[in-house]
């Protein structure tokens, strides 16, 4: 497949490299312009991002959400039949405050409105090591899920697809409406769970707690901030507090 990836942070330039190993073709650009490339790790051909959107099977948008309305004009080119990933997250404290979100608006409701398209949400709940390190190339009993959302079947059936070919399980959590259910401060955000594990976590969503929830992890961090935690030790901590 053809694929492009506008962002190179954490997820978009480890995606760029799992799906360039598994044999796609894969085009990155930065938000701003090719420039901004330079000394990032991505794997693929780096492009303006006119170029990105062209010819494509499949696009991520891997950028901070508050930048996510900058790229509307380009994303109003994209052909309609192509599925157009998002795996941005809102944090207030990092992002500039949302007030459609803070009111309650779904995360990725919101993104498809300032994009006025479609979007299928999906790699938003997996931490940059675990989509690195943890993917299975067999379908195993305890591999690690991922959730995917979209109003489209067609589209999210391609997207399914690809977190298979790299190594994930999937939990359909419907429309985007319903998205919220993976969104941070969830029991499904970040705690690497099998895909049993995570269809019981979103059913234990809890959309009024999830902000605060949110903010306490980043308490914690700001609050700890010269101890680093391991990979394991942060699961172990999401867990905790998403569960609480």
């Amino acid at each position: 497949m053809k694929l492009g990836i506008i962002g190179v942070g954490n997820i978009g330039s480890i995606l760029s490299e799992k799906l360039y190993e598994a044999g796609h073709q894969v085009k990155v650009a930065d938000a701003r312009s090719i420039e901004h490339l330079e000394g990032k790790p991505y794997s693929g051909k780096a492009v303006e991002i006119s170029e990105v959107i062209k010819d494509i099977d499949i696009l991520i948008i891997s950028i901070p959400i508050a930048a996510i309305p900058n790229i509307k004009p380009i994303i109003q080119k994209v052909d309609d039949s192509v599925p157009i990933i998002d795996t941005s997250n809102y944090y207030p404290a990092r992002d500039k405050k949302i007030t459609a979100i803070e009111n309650g608006m779904t995360e990725s409701v919101w993104v498809s409105k300032q994009l006025d398209r479609n979007i299928v949400k999906a790699f938003n709940n997996l931490l940059a090591y675990t989509l690195k390190h943890k993917g299975k190339s067999e379908k195993t009993h305890g591999r690690v899920a991922t959730t995917v959302a979209g109003n489209s079947e067609t589209q999210k059936n391609k997207v399914k697809n690809i977190i298979n070919q790299l190594g994930f399980d999937y939990v359909d959590t419907g429309n985007l409406e319903n998205s919220w259910r993976q969104q941070p401060g969830t029991p499904a955000y970040c705690t690497e769970l099998t895909e049993e594990e995570l269809k019981l976590a979103l059913e234990q969503a809890d959309k009024d707690k999830a902000p605060k929830r949110r903010d306490k992890i980043l308490e914690l961090a700001i609050l700890n901030k010269d101890k680093t935690l391991s990979h394991e030790e942060r699961i172990d901590l999401n867990r905790k507090i998403y569960n609480s």
